[in-house]
Formats: C-alpha cells, structure tokens, sequence
C-alpha cells in the first residue's frame, strides 16, 4: 500500500508537495512548541523556531494559488483569502482593521504576514483558519481543486495549530519590514538526535495532557458565562417588573388623596347637618314649651286644640329620632371609612418598603424579613389601640341610651301633669259655671291666641318640608358614601393582588439567590481545577507524571470509590490521585517553595529523607 501512496505521489506533483507541506508543518509547529516550553518566557519577533514558522505557513498558505492578471502582470496574493476571515467571524475585524491602518505596509504579502502574527498573539489562528477551510466554496476562488488548504492536509494543520495557544507571543509588527523579506526554510533546525526524539515523544504526551484539561476549562468557562447572561436577564425583567409595581403604586397613593379630600368635604356636611339639626331641635321645644304654657292658661274648648299640638309633638319626636338614628349610621359609617383609610395607608406604606426591599433582596433578605416582623408587632399594637377606641365608642353609645331613657320618662311625667290639669279644668268648669260672660271674653280671647297658632302651626310645617329636603339631602350623601365603601373594597382586592404580586417576586429572588449560590460553587471548583492544573504544570516542568482524573476511579491506597463527597486530589509529589483522607499532608517541594498537598507515603518519604538528610 504505502508503494502504492508512493507511486501516486510520484505521478501527481501536488500530492508530492502537500505531504512535504504538512511535515514541514508538522516539525515547525512540535519544535516551536517545544522550544517555547523549555524558554519558559513571552516569544519575540527574533526567535528563530517562530519565524521558520511563519515561513512555513506563508508556504503552505500559497500552495495552490490561481494566479491573476493585474496592470502589472500575473501576482499570486495571500490577503485575499485571510480577508474572507473578517466575513465569517465578527472578532477578526480588529485584527483587519489594525492591519489596514499599519504605515509601513505597501504589499498585500506583507499585510498577509502582519494578520498572521496578529493571530497568532491573538490566540485565534486555529479558530480563524477552520473557518476558512470549511467554506470551499468561497475558497475555491482563490486556490486550485489539489490545493493543501482545499484538501485533508489542510484540515490536518489546522488541528496542529490548536497547540499554539500554549504559546505566549509579543510581537511588534510595526517595526519589522514585511513587504520585503524572503521566506527560506532552515531546514538545519529540525536535525537532531535519537535522545532529543525520546524527550520530544514525553514532552508531546504531557503538551497533550495540558491541552485537554484547557480545552475543558474553557467549555466550563463558556458554559458559566451562559448561565450568568440567563441570570442577567431575569435580573432586567425583575426590574422591569418592580418600576411597574411603583407606578401602581403612584396610582393608588393618587386614589387616596382623592378620597382624603371627598372625606373632608363629607366631615364639613355633616357638621352642618347637626348643626342645622340642633337649630332645629331647639326651635322645637322652645316652640313646645309655649304651647304647654297656653294649654295650662286656656281651661277650656281647647281640648281638641291641644290633642293636635299632642300629634304634632309625637310625630316631631319621631323625625327627630329618625333623624338621630340616621346621624348615628353615618357617624358609624364615617368612623369605618376613616379606619379602612388607616388601613390602606398603612398598607401602602409596607409595600413602599418592599419594593425599596424589592432592590437590595440579593443582600438584605435577612434585614427586611427583620423590619417585617417588627411591623407585624406594630400593627398588632395598633389593633389593640383601636379595640380599646372601639370599646370606649360603645360606651359612649351606652351612655346615649340610657340619657334617651331619662328624656322618655321625663315626657311621661309631663303627660301626668296635664291629666291632672285636665282633671282641674273639668272641676273648674262645675264650680264657675255662673260667670259665662267672662268665660266669653276669655273664649274670645282665647280665638285670637288659636290664631296665632295657626300662624305657628304653617311655620311648623314649613320647617318640616325643609327638614325633609335636608334628609333627602343626607340619604344622597349616604348614597355617594356606600359607592365610595364600594370603591375602597375594590382598592383593597387590588392591594391583596398586590400582596401576592409580592410574595410571587419574593419566591424568583430566592430561586435566583439559589441560582447564584449553585453558580459560586461552580466557580470555586472551576477555580480549584484551574490550580490543579497550574500544579500540574510544575509537577511535568519537574518530570513527573501527573496522571488524569479520567483514569483514577478509586483512591490508590484506601482503595475507596470517588464521589461528589469523596472529591479527587492529587499528589504534588508522585503525581497519583488519592481521597482527601490519604492526601491531608503539605510539605514544601523542590518545584514549590510553598507547601503543597501530599499523599500519605510520600509525605513519610520524604520525612525519611529530611532526617537522613538534615542539611
């Protein structure tokens, strides 16, 4: 087979240089790497293993390029397949732009060779140059069918150039001449003995080891970052949410206000109404007590006079404890308005505190759940106060009552007094039955005072149609008032939606606390990881063998199974993986001044070795 592969190779040309190409690469590559390793410092442009390099690639980068015809002639350029990179990939635009913008390049080979060492300090030369290869259709433009970046070699050192990103490199590439050098290979650089393949073989081993455990921090890394944008936008809609709830807010304290200002006008009526309700009842028994004093003066043919002022007087005592009545349901009503108020007042309040609480919940959730709590004793002691309010209010309304009884018994006495007068008259009557002519004369007179009655009698009613129109007035109020309860229980049933609003972001908060508790312990394992690994680099400087955390399934002595609570350490000194039990030692090694984590027999090792060796 492999005279066969050499038989092709001879006929066809270009399969002859891709494999020339990709050794060269191969070499290239494995002995920058390794003589970056052993310099142990940031590249120059003047490293000789990083400009054979660059040669190689400008080589391999133009093989197979279709030549075009120009002013000047035929030319073969390089740019024009690295400027597709700015097309497919929007973080190479810096690198074009930077390279455009260079003084001293004239040439598009010498811009091609600039974006090469921008890439490659970049870290991105392996991510750019797969994206190339995996648009032949855009490349094929440029390059012929047998080209190397058109063919499997070119996919082949693309994925050698991923071990580049070990390498620190600071180059200046506004110093150097680009457009005039000349791309020779050394080839006396890759001679060398059979020792030097042996080291070559371990140090790739171990670059490998590296590789893998950097490639899979980076997907952890990548993976954090993900979750930490999901988080970001919950936080953006948690506040979006919260400037929401404050307008609503601003709408209900609006609400209040009103309600606040039609409250006082209500107070200012019904003040008026007990006023205009006094006047009244004072008109009335001054009017009653001058009816009582001409009853008791007129003895006789006023009977029928008197039982109408007797009708009259029941019927005002029932308007007036209508009226009463009606005056104690609304101060009922005016009373339950004003605590309700308190209540929404307060109410409002807390929820201003929640919101404020709403902003900083990822650092004070214990402080507000505190404040929380103290409101709750505070507003239990409100309760109180109003309960003893409200018994007094009852005692008050007891004491009414019981003054109510003492009016009525006085009314009853007073009724006792004119059957007795009554009884006086009839006797008066038997006794002067003689003088009928001064009896006419006080008849007479007695006809001039019923018509002043009379004329007292249409005052009377007059005042009661205005009183009248005055209940109509205050059975409208009543009216407005029971639409108003109606508006504040509709406020209240928007406070409960409020509530549990609330108590819905209270929950997210804590899901995203939890979210970003589970987060940071992600991020310290990452971080432990990254210290393993940064342990592990010594250790190989040292020539150890660090072993994999793949390959260690059980603890090499206590022999126990690894777990979530049984985590995975290393040992600094052997390189093994052993429990957190058998690795609990730190001692000072020769690769680090700092003491570090050894296993259990190399800690007595090197114990032994201390003793034998006190120097």
């Amino acid at each position: 087979m492999e005279r066969l592969a050499y038989s092709q190779a001879l006929r066809d040309p270009m399969a002859m240089e891709r494999a020339n190409l990709l050794n060269m690469a191969k070499l290239s590559i494995k002995g920058l790497i390794e003589s970056a390793l052993s310099f142990g410092r940031t590249l120059d442009s003047d490293y000789p293993p990083l400009q054979q390099f660059f040669v190689v690639m400008e080589h391999c980068l133009k093989h197979g390029l279709k030549v075009k015809k120009s002013f000047l002639g035929f030319n073969k350029s390089l740019w024009g397949p690295l400027e597709l990179v700015e097309k497919l990939c929007p973080e190479a635009v810096e690198i074009s732009a930077s390279v455009r913008d260079l003084p001293g390049l004239k040439t598009p080979l010498g811009r091609a060779r600039a974006w090469l060492r921008l890439a490659l300090m970049q870290k991105r030369l392996a991510d750019y140059l797969r994206l190339l290869i995996t648009r032949k259709d855009l490349l094929s433009d440029f390059y012929e069918h047998s080209a190397l970046m058109l063919e499997e070699e070119g996919a082949v050192i693309v994925g050698l150039l991923v071990g580049l990103n070990v390498i620190d490199a600071n180059l200046c590439v506004k110093g150097e001449d680009l457009d005039s050098q000349v791309g020779v290979i050394d080839f006396s650089m890759y001679l060398k003995n059979d020792i030097d393949d042996y080291r070559s073989e371990e140090r790739n081993s171990q670059i490998a080891s590296i590789l893998d455990q950097k490639n899979y921090v980076e997907e952890l890394n990548r993976q954090l970052n993900s979750t930490v944008g999901g988080l970001q936008g919950r936080v953006d809609s948690l506040e979006k949410s919260n400037s929401k709830l404050i307008e609503e807010l601003a709408i209900a304290k609006n609400n209040i206000i009103k309600l606040q200002e039609e409250n006082q006008q209500l107070r200012s009526e019904n003040s008026l109404i007990l006023q205009k309700t006094q006047e009244h009842l004072e008109v009335t028994q001054v009017d009653a007590s001058v009816e009582r004093d001409t009853y008791k003066q007129s003895r006789q043919g006023l009977d029928e006079m008197y039982n109408d002022a007797q009708r009259q007087l029941k019927e005002e005592c029932q308007h007036r404890q209508d009226v009463e009545n009606e005056l104690v349901v609304q101060m009922s009503m005016k009373q339950e308005m004003e605590l309700a108020m308190k209540l929404l007042e307060k109410d409002i309040h807390e929820k201003q505190d929640t919101l404020i609480g709403l902003r900083h919940q990822l650092d004070e959730v214990k402080v507000i759940n505190v404040e929380m709590y103290q409101k709750m004793q505070s507003s239990d002691e409100e309760m109180k106060k109003k309960n003893d309010v409200i018994s007094r209010l009852e005692e008050k309304t007891n004491q009414i009552t019981a003054t109510m009884k003492q009016l009525e018994q006085r009314l009853q006495e007073a009724e006792r007094h004119r059957t007795s007068a009554e009884e006086g008259t009839r006797r008066f009557k038997l006794d002067f039955a003689n003088k009928a002519d001064s009896l006419q004369r006080q008849i007479e007179h007695r006809e001039r005072q019923l018509q002043q009655l009379e004329t007292d009698l249409k005052i009377e009613r007059e005042w009661r149609q205005t009183l009248q129109s005055d209940l109509e007035r205050e059975r409208d109020t009543v009216a407005q008032l029971s639409t108003e309860a109606l508006q504040i229980n509709g406020l209240k049933k928007e406070f409960h939606r409020l509530h549990d609003e609330n108590v819905q972001l209270k929950t997210t908060c804590e899901d995203q606390e939890q979210a970003l508790e589970e987060l940071g312990s992600k991020l310290s394992e990452s971080k432990m990881k990254i210290e393993d690994i940064k342990e592990a680099n010594k250790a190989l400087q040292g020539g150890q063998v660090w072993l994999k955390d793949k390959d260690a399934s059980h603890c090499k002595l206590c022999e126990k199974e690894f777990s979530i609570s049984r985590r995975k350490h290393h040992c600094r000194n052997c390189g093994e993986i052993f429990c957190n039990s058998c690795s609990d030692n730190e001692l000072p090694l020769p690769a680090s001044p700092k003491p570090v984590r050894v296993c259990d027999t190399c800690h007595a090792l090197l114990l032994q070795r201390c003793s034998s060796n006190p120097t």
